[in-house]
């Protein structure tokens, strides 16, 4: 019996802690996210980015991300592979979330520079055919819609949505995707 008592005190303790500050300006945050590409073919396309973030006022933050994208198109019997690597930069803005930001939406808007590169550069296939996308410089801008809840004071659970809209490139222009990440705040 004492052990669910000791058990009880100490979720009570714990979560009486976690209502302590959050969001503070120039709190600084790293975040892992990861997730897949919006297409026909889940599991195959797939991203990964890390992200630092620096609070602002009235739950809004900057954001600075480095992603790695890699997707297949197929072509006969092969899967040609496209990798794209960006860096973004930007601002969330809370748009709704209780007062003790436990619980978040947030909307985001950046900028965005990439590179991508189609098959490694290889252009001819095996059978003589000939890839007519080019490696190249992306640039636009991007968009995040997240859910952000605090597991504690610290880790932060986020589900979200993206979108980025790329020039500059031979593939598709509306790259949506969907993943899930885990923010560490400093």
């Amino acid at each position: 019996m004492k052990k669910y008592i000791y058990t009880v005190m100490l979720v009570l303790m714990v979560s009486i802690v976690a209502q302590a500050q959050r969001m503070l300006p120039k709190q600084k945050g790293v975040e892992v996210n990861t997730g897949v590409l919006s297409t026909d073919k889940i599991g195959n396309d797939y991203y990964i980015n890390i992200a630092m973030t620096v609070n602002g006022k009235k739950g809004n933050y900057q954001l600075w991300v480095l992603e790695y994208t890699h997707q297949y198109h197929n072509y006969k019997n092969l899967r040609i592979p496209q990798e794209t690597y960006t860096a973004e930069g930007g601002w969330s803005f809370f748009l709704l979330g209780d007062t003790y930001k436990n619980i978040t939406l947030n909307v985001a808007i950046t900028g965005v520079l990439g590179y991508e590169s189609v098959n490694g550069g290889e252009q001819m296939l095996y059978d003589g055919a000939k890839i007519v996308s080019e490696d190249n410089f992306t640039y636009g801008a991007g968009g995040r819609l997240s859910l952000e809840t605090y597991l504690s004071d610290h880790f932060v659970l986020l589900l979200q949505g993206s979108t980025k809209i790329l020039w500059g490139t031979d593939m598709k222009q509306f790259r949506p995707s969907v993943g899930v990440g885990l923010r560490f705040n400093f």
